[in-house]
């Protein structure tokens, strides 16, 4: 591990920056071994659990390695589910920023045109789940002639979601010319067989699961009927009295009862579940990184690709009917050097499945009993003081990189003729602005989004309002964001 920071590796003072101002320091060991090996373009096999800061260690990479001047996607990085799609493309982009890489997501239950539209646009790296990015290949809308980087992200998920027939699709399809890099927290044997079968001579890499260890988690098995989940789960956040808190279920059915009790009682709470509109769900996850509510009642989609610093506690109401979905879902806690706790609920008749997942973690999950009616009454002050309490939102991790910039809006685009090339030109004569102040392009039929760096976005948008774009004056003001 680097103790100098970021800029010991082999990569630009852009990059470099936007690190800086996303408050990246020192590299995680997942992204020490990774970064220097992935820079050296050779495929790679890494076995990391969640919340080690594998996202930047092939983010970093991708964003050095593609090159800005070319058109078509460079990288596609496939992850399980649309959450992580999502949050990875923003890590791309942040990352990128300053270098201005254009990522675009695509996954289900998001118009196809409108995806189809943003990949006629210049696009380096393409983000999507499995399905979704097979239909665009199969329809012609994903450009493959330029692709050299392929990411597999959460590899075991994708196998357990049913998605390792796609993925396969999708390699069939693309240029034999290429790095690839796949990234599990466990490597089952159909995902050994897919890196002999699609990769060159992977080096391989794994990084120990701190995420289990007891000196990062307190894992605790609480035995209970089924009946009385409920009521043992509203005196465990009593006693427990968590920041923040996500409680895992089964099903959407139960999903949507225990956030219906707890919110009925008054909880700052939401629900989460792949039943949901996509909009909401987005809104849900942003809202519960911002600190907008504290308890979080969700299915198994809520256990990958969610990056929260700082969730203290998971309660799994539910057994997880997978065992490596232990591992996910208690990971959501103790990352980025924090402490947590994962308290389970076990029933009388589970216990076969409870051996299975200590098995699987390798250590016996410790015993405890219900709390006392005495320890719940002598705490419930203190727990209501809290849940009464306003909420203290959090900064979002991008918000000291994007201070500084400012999205435009023109109303012209490719109707007009206007190319990015018109923007640069005209905008880097503007006096103290320069080609480096002007960040990510977007330009689409009828308006088009530039946006400006480094603080310049006021001169720029005041100047624009009297200066033209090949001959034409347009309408500028500043962008609403989406």
């Amino acid at each position: 591990m680097s103790n100098n920071g970021f800029n010991d590796y082999k990569v630009s003072e852009d990059i470099v920056k936007a690190l800086h101002s996303l408050n990246y320091k020192i590299p995680t060991e997942v992204q020490a071994k990774v970064i220097p090996i992935a820079l050296e373009k050779k495929d790679l096999v890494v076995k990391s659990q969640t919340g080690s800061g594998k996202t930047a260690s092939f983010g970093i990479p991708i964003c050095e390695m593609v090159e800005w001047g070319e058109n078509k996607p460079q990288a596609l990085i496939l992850t399980p589910t649309r959450e992580l799609a999502a949050q990875v493309k923003e890590d791309i982009t942040n990352i990128g920023r300053f270098k201005r890489i254009n990522a675009t997501a695509l996954y289900g239950k998001q118009p196809f045109d409108r995806q189809k539209l943003e990949l006629k646009q210049k696009t380096h790296v393409v983000v999507g789940t499995p399905g979704r990015v097979l239909d665009h290949i199969q329809k012609g809308t994903l450009p493959l002639g330029k692709l050299r980087y392929l990411i597999i992200d959460e590899a075991d998920e994708m196998l357990n979601m049913g998605f390792i027939d796609q993925v396969e699709a999708i390699i069939n399809e693309l240029p034999t010319n290429r790095v690839t890099m796949l990234f599990s927290a466990t490597l089952p044997k159909d995902i050994e067989s897919l890196c002999q079968k699609y990769m060159k001579a992977p080096i391989e890499i794994e990084i120990a699961a701190s995420g289990l260890t007891t000196d990062k988690i307190e894992h605790v098995l609480i035995e209970v009927n089924e009946n009385d989940k409920l009521s043992l789960l509203k005196d465990i956040s009593i006693v427990e009295n968590p920041d923040s808190c996500i409680v895992f279920c089964r099903t959407q059915e139960q999903v949507n009862h225990v956030f219906n009790q707890l919110d009925r009682d008054d909880y700052p709470c939401d629900k989460l579940h792949g039943g949901m509109v996509q909009e909401d769900r987005f809104d849900v996850m942003n809202d519960f990184k911002r600190g907008r509510f504290r308890y979080l009642v969700a299915t198994d989609v809520a256990a990958r690709g969610i990056d929260i610093e700082n969730i203290t506690h998971v309660i799994n109401y539910d057994l997880p009917l997978e065992k490596e979905s232990y591992v996910h879902r208690t990971g959501r806690t103790g990352r980025a050097g924090h402490t947590g706790k994962a308290i389970t609920f076990a029933t009388p008749n589970e216990k076969r499945h409870v051996a299975e997942i200590e098995a699987y973690i390798g250590f016996e999950l410790p015993k405890s009993n219900a709390p006392s009616k005495v320890e719940v009454a002598r705490k419930k002050a203190a727990f209501e003081e809290k849940i009464q309490a306003k909420p203290e939102i959090k900064k979002e991790k991008s918000a000291q990189l994007n201070k500084d910039i400012m999205k435009l809006y023109f109303n012209g685009g490719k109707k007009k003729k206007i190319r990015a090339v018109d923007f640069v030109g005209t905008i880097a004569k503007i006096s103290g602005v320069t080609a480096d102040d002007i960040g990510i392009i977007t330009i689409q039929e009828n308006v088009s989004y530039v946006d400006i760096l480094n603080g310049k976005g006021p001169i720029v948008l005041q100047a624009m309002k009297q200066t033209t774009i090949k001959g034409k004056l347009l309408k500028v003001h500043k962008a609403k964001r989406s």
